[in-house]
């Protein structure tokens, strides 16, 4: 029977791999940060987490500052914001990792006076404050800063002021303020009741946004495991999206309690794909990391390369 042994033991070997391989995720519940419901309502649209091997449930934010608080303190397993709050919360100290890339639209971010403002282009704003949300090193706030140096327009001649979105959206429409610096869906909610554009990012944004997850959830191998699961799907959902237009349109319209009509202009510009994270996209990023640490809005140089972990997307 000595002929048993190496089998025996060759077989525990496999069944030991295996588990490692394969880590049950039946007990595993994921966190999923979102900001204004942004992945919630892409994923109930595109209905593909129906048959997920974990549980998961949803951590909804108005902006990324208080979603990266969240994540900083462990409450939240991923998280999904534009490059510069992911660069901010990382320069922060926030433990993550840029694990996959939403090729956004620079549309989605906008500066913009009210109907009967006496502003008319970006020159105009030199000695009027601007309002930015949701905080400091915000993408609104990269907007901002890129159109002024478009304008020639000195940014020490143009006031800052940082609030959350609901809070801006509140006292822009009672005529409180008199440029706003935001996103959607706010931007085009604002667009629809009169707001007028002065510039939004096309040409010089990123348009980038990242998923990222925290460290401690990707030292777990099960979690880990969920996340990457979790990733795919999200890729997929984005796919079908693009491909269903109307359809998630109306579930969009549905969570964040537009009328389908209101919703139409925001949901063909959330996304244009997620894939993962290319050598060109950290590139991209790290010259806005550059950027934002000469100006003294990022409190620590941050390396793009080494907060992301390539490899989620591709297991």
């Amino acid at each position: 029977m000595k002929w048993l042994k190496p089998v025996v033991s060759t077989l525990l070997l496999c069944a030991a791999f295996s588990s490692q391989a394969a880590p049950d995720l039946s007990k595993v519940t994921l966190v999923l940060g979102d900001q204004a419901r942004n992945l919630r309502s892409l994923i109930e649209a595109a209905d593909v987490m129906k048959d997920a091997p974990y549980q998961y449930r949803w951590a909804n934010f108005q902006g990324a500052a208080p979603l990266f608080e969240a994540q900083r303190a462990g409450a939240v397993d991923t998280s999904y914001a534009g490059d510069l709050p992911v660069l901010m919360a990382a320069s922060g100290g926030v433990p993550l990792k840029i694990i996959a890339t939403n090729v956004g639209d620079a549309g989605s971010n906008g500066l913009i006076v009210p109907a009967d403002s006496p502003i008319h282009s970006v020159k105009d704003l030199a000695g009027k404050e601007v309002v930015v949300s949701s905080a400091r090193g915000s993408i609104s706030q990269h907007l901002l800063y890129e159109a002024l140096e478009e304008a020639q327009v000195k940014r020490d001649t143009v006031p800052v002021r940082f609030v959350l979105p609901t809070d801006a959206s509140a006292a822009f429409n009672s005529g409180q303020i008199a440029a706003w610096a935001t996103f959607d869906p706010y931007l085009g909610i604002a667009e629809q009741h009169g707001a007028r554009l002065l510039r939004d990012g096309k040409g010089l944004t990123t348009a980038l946004s990242f998923v990222t997850a925290t460290q401690s959830s990707l030292d777990d191998p099960a979690k880990r495991a969920a996340i990457v699961d979790f990733t795919h799907r999200l890729a997929k959902a984005r796919e079908w999206a693009l491909e269903h237009p109307q359809q998630y349109n109306a579930v969009y319209a549905q969570l964040t309690r537009l009328s389908p009509e209101n919703a139409q202009k925001i949901t063909p510009r959330i996304s244009h794909g997620v894939r993962g994270v290319t050598a060109e996209d950290v590139a991209k990023v790290q010259k806005v990391s550059n950027l934002f640490s000469e100006l003294k809005i990022l409190p620590n140089k941050v390396d793009v390369q080494a907060i992301t972990d390539n490899s989620v997307f591709t297991e």
